[in-house]
């Protein structure tokens, strides 16, 4: 469509219409706009807060929910853990996705762009914890008007041992206090950056809304057999004391060391005549745990021995040896035990070798206190003794020490690095212990349904990857790699305090026994519950914990539980059908490409099971913010930036411009160079505008308005100019499209430099028009003004998502009473193109060469650009002489040539081609220079 419409096509840019109707548009697809308010002095100093403010004033970002979903392009924001500050890479990521917003609802699109805290979790509790020196102890009962004993500011935490016990109740309420205070925070930083967010769509995941929307989903997940329990070995981090999903996990290396371990022959008679079967570990400790020996069945070193026995050394055990294709032939002695449980291969010996349950490590990561009852040898548990109550590290010295003694230990422990499992937030390697958790299916293990049905549900998320745009497109295989190599259902519950309770009640059996086969499910309509402090229908509170009464679930849902439900949240799904219809499934997912696993990966799996489709169409992966060493910027390695002090010291517009000038899925370095570059941007927009706006006369009219009328361009270098302005129109919007916002910038930026470095400067004189008077302006100086204002209106439009400050100023010179430049129709070709006609944008280049050809003679003798040139001789390519020729006078007059300017054929080999394009001064002769004028 046209940049001055009044016919906009049907669809999704309606909305655009009616916005291209507002004030200082006129029939015939001309505007008039009048010039007001250009400062004697730009600056980018304040325009934060000014914008900011105004834009809340009036309302230029908020959603219009009376638009169908066809007009909606809707956002699920990622809403950032509220434990702490922002760091740059935050800033990184979201200017991203705030330039697609913009460029959508510049498209003519309602933009539904809301914002979520992520409250709940283990980084708030941590923060807590650190900041007012506090610790949940559910036991404790409620103190009223609770004041915590530590007030943490920035980079001040207290020690463990020193935090105060509090009940979790009292716990609660200082999560929602602290994360209270860092939204607030959040906001501030999100505002100042210029997010254009809309305020008032705003969610926090631990709110009624968030908490309402995870347990109904939980209950559908349930009712469908989606979501189910099981007592089964699971990830503990002992030091949180909680269960720790796939998804969560860090490989680590970790100091050990082998252990090589005799084995003995229950019945020799073998061509190894009972020799002892060694195998190598680095965790002795778990002797009492195994339950087999395992080999690879195409080890021959072990042939003869599948199917037979061994006993155990110290504890007396006899054990099968068996063979599996996952043991790995080519490790230690290539025949190894399996405990219950060291790591997660033993947990797929265990299952699919059906071998029994020995767990010995309990949740708070030490060797159980009673002796096992498979430990029958009075050895044995005299060695067990020695080791109960005892952490594993503590176990594994005296497992050693006894094994050394009995002779069992051949030679000594060898160091070694083993990569350990740890929870990503954790600082010891989990354990692997066996209790009773919650899990949602996602294709990780086997489903057959309750009609019998076996449900391939790995190759119908792996179907729903093929369906998602992923931007860049290569990041789908890690999609696909981690949906191909889960071993597991994800794993929901977690034994923690600040999160979502999980929305169920077990009977109390008249004998005192749980029943937790058959839980007790409220209504959708009571939700959200807490079974801790809430009652099921048709028990009372003195039921609780008796015979015949209840018990609540103590456990809560892991983060991703309800993050995964991030599109259901905002788009107010079961509470507000309207606008749910309008906005899902959204349009765009942005996010960081660490966490495909994790939040995109679980989002799609809560869709497909309650929706039957994608939650989104397009996913938008950013990459990391690297340090000047190349490694990823996090909270955790201790090398991020806070961004304030940028965005103040540098202002936003060019933080901005340094996030856009990375592609998605690109890591960038960290870089304030990039920032003064954007800097630098920012003001020769502010220069530039109030020079293409200082001529606002009408000669026909005139009045103080500035005319867009493609009629009124009338010279060569004018239309060629705008024709490359209309190439670069197409290239930057096509780039958009693809979701490569990074290419839109670099098309636009480097035009904008040739606009500034040379049409500005070969027109100027041109436009001032030799100060003649409004009723005498010629045909040609009007064609320049004109030229100016529709290459300003365009320009600033094309710059808007990724300086929108600067841009946003500049427009309410000129063009205020239209309203936001961040409302104004995103520009097309169409205006430039009229304008152009058959221009040639190689004009203005080879012009350009020129102009700078006739400079370099001024650099090169080290005087003033001011010094005239009394007479040239300019040798000119081929292909470029016309272009010269045809905007001679606009070289003279930049080049301030005063006298003769001869243009000839360059004959081979003279110029450079890669200086000025070729062009050369043969000859030339400088004159005086002008003196400077004073004041």
């Amino acid at each position: 469509m046209s940049d001055f419409p009044t016919n906009a096509p049907t669809g999704a840019a309606d909305a655009t219409a009616a916005t291209t109707s507002s004030a200082g548009r006129v029939a015939g697809d001309v505007v008039r706009a009048v010039v007001a308010g250009v400062p004697d002095r730009v600056s980018l100093d304040g325009l934060e807060e000014t914008y900011d403010a105004r834009w809340a004033e009036q309302g230029t970002y908020a959603f219009d929910r009376s638009k169908t979903r066809e007009q909606v392009f809707s956002i699920d924001t990622p809403p950032p853990t509220v434990s702490g500050s922002l760091h740059v890479g935050h800033v990184f990521s979201y200017t991203h996705t705030d330039v697609v917003a913009r460029f959508q609802r510049m498209r003519g699109l309602e933009v539904f762009y809301p914002m979520g805290w992520d409250d709940n979790g283990l980084p708030t509790e941590r923060r807590v914890q650190n900041y007012y020196g506090v610790r949940c102890d559910p036991t404790l009962p409620y103190v009223e008007g609770f004041e915590p004993p530590h007030e943490g500011g920035e980079g001040k935490s207290v020690k463990a041992a020193d935090q105060v016990p509090v009940s979790r109740r009292n716990f609660i309420e200082l999560c929602e206090r602290l994360t209270a205070e860092d939204e607030k925070q959040f906001e501030a930083l999100w505002r100042r950056l210029g997010l254009s967010v809309d305020w008032a769509q705003h969610y926090q995941t631990i709110d009624a809304r968030s908490r309402t929307a995870a347990q109904r989903a939980f209950l559908r997940n349930l009712g469908r057999g989606e979501a189910y329990q099981a007592e089964a070995p699971g990830l503990w981090d002992v030091t949180f004391q909680t269960a720790v999903a796939q998804a969560e996990l860090e490989a680590r290396d970790y100091p050990g060391h082998f252990h090589k371990v005799a084995f003995h022959r229950v019945a020799p008679g073998t061509p190894d005549d009972g020799a002892p079967v060694y195998i190598e570990t680095t965790r002795p400790e778990l002797l009492a745990a195994c339950v087999a020996l395992v080999a690879h069945p195409d080890d021959e070193r072990y042939q003869h021995l599948f199917g037979t026995t061994v006993r155990s050394p110290l504890f007396d055990v006899e054990l099968p040896v068996l063979a599996h294709p996952a043991a790995e032939r080519d490790k230690g002695a290539g025949i190894a035990m399996c405990c219950t449980f060291g790591d997660l291969t033993d947990v797929q010996w265990w299952r699919e070798l059906q071998l029994p349950t020995r767990s010995i490590i309990t949740r708070d990561g030490r060797i159980t206190r009673e002796t096992p009852d498979w430990i029958t040898s009075h050895s044995g548990q005299g060695v067990f003794a020695e080791i109960e109550g005892k952490t594993t590290f503590s176990a594994r010295q005296v497992v050693v020490d006894a094994l050394r003694d009995a002779g069992d230990l051949d030679g000594e422990p060898v160091p070694t690095q083993r990569k350990a499992n740890f929870f990503e937030k954790g600082d010891k390697p989990l354990e692997i212990v066996t209790s009773r958790q919650w899990y949602i299916r996602n294709g990780g293990r086997d489903w057959t349904t309750e009609d019998g049905t076996a449900r391939d549900l790995r190759g119908e998320l792996l179907g729903r990857g093929k369906e998602l745009a992923f931007h860049p497109d290569f990041m789908r295989v890690r999609y696909e790699n981690w949906v191909g190599g889960l071993n597991g259902d994800w794993l929901i519950s977690r034994q923690r305090f600040f999160g979502v309770a999980i929305p169920l009640w077990y009977p109390v059996l008249e004998s005192g026994e749980v029943d937790h086969d058959h839980p007790i499910v409220p209504s959708e309509d009571v939700l959200p519950v807490d079974p801790s402090s809430d009652v099921p229908a048709g028990y009372t509170e003195d039921q609780r914990g008796v015979p015949g009464g209840f018990v609540g679930e103590n456990d809560i849902m892991d983060t991703w539980a309800t993050s995964s439900l991030t599109p259901q949240i905002a788009g107010g799904w079961e509470v507000d059908p309207d606008l749910f219809e309008r906005v899902f499934p959204m349009d765009l997912r942005p996010q960081g490409q660490d966490i495909i696993r994790t939040w995109l990966f679980s989002t799609v799996v809560r869709s497909h099971l309650e929706f039957g489709s994608l939650p989104w169409k397009n996913a938008a992966i950013s990459g990391w913010i690297l340090d000047p060493d190349r490694k990823k910027m996090s909270k955790s390695k201790g090398n991020v930036v806070t961004p304030m002090g940028l965005l103040e010291e540098h202002g936003s517009d060019a933080v901005r411009y340094w996030a856009a000038s990375a592609r998605l899925g690109t890591d960038a370095a960290f870089e304030v160079g990039q920032m003064k570059i954007g800097r630098r941007l920012a003001i020769k927009i502010l220069n530039a505008s109030k020079f293409a706006l200082s001529f606002g006369v009408d000669a026909e009219a005139g009045t103080g308005e500035i005319v867009l009328d493609p009629a009124l361009v009338t010279e060569t270098l004018d239309r060629a100019m705008l024709a490359g302005l209309a190439s670069v129109v197409e290239k930057a919007t096509e780039a958009f499209e693809a979701y490569d916002h990074t290419r839109a910038l670099e098309t636009t930026e480097t035009f904008f430099w040739t606009f500034c470095d040379d049409y500005l400067e070969l027109v100027k004189d041109r436009a001032y028009g030799a100060g003649a008077a409004a009723s005498d302006v010629s045909p040609e100086t009007r064609s320049a003004r004109v030229a100016l204002a529709i290459a300003l209106d365009t320009l600033l439009r094309l710059f808007a998502p990724f300086v929108p400050f600067a841009t946003e100023e500049v427009w309410s010179w000129w063009r205020a009473s239209e309203g936001s430049i961040h409302r104004a129709p995103w520009p097309t070709s169409d205006v430039a193109r009229s304008a152009a006609g058959d221009a040639d944008p190689a004009v203005l280049t080879a012009a350009g060469h020129a102009l700078a050809a006739l400079r370099k003679i001024k650099s090169e003798a080290k005087v003033s650009m001011r010094t005239p040139i009394l007479a040239a001789q300019v040798a000119v390519p081929a292909a470029s002489l016309a272009g010269v020729e045809a905007s001679v006078v606009d070289v003279r007059n930049g080049g301030r040539v005063t006298g003769t300017l001869d243009l000839v054929a360059a004959v081979e080999g003279q110029g450079d081609a890669a200086v000025q394009g070729g062009i050369v001064v043969v000859s030339s002769e400088l004159g005086e220079p002008e003196a400077r004028k004073k004041g």
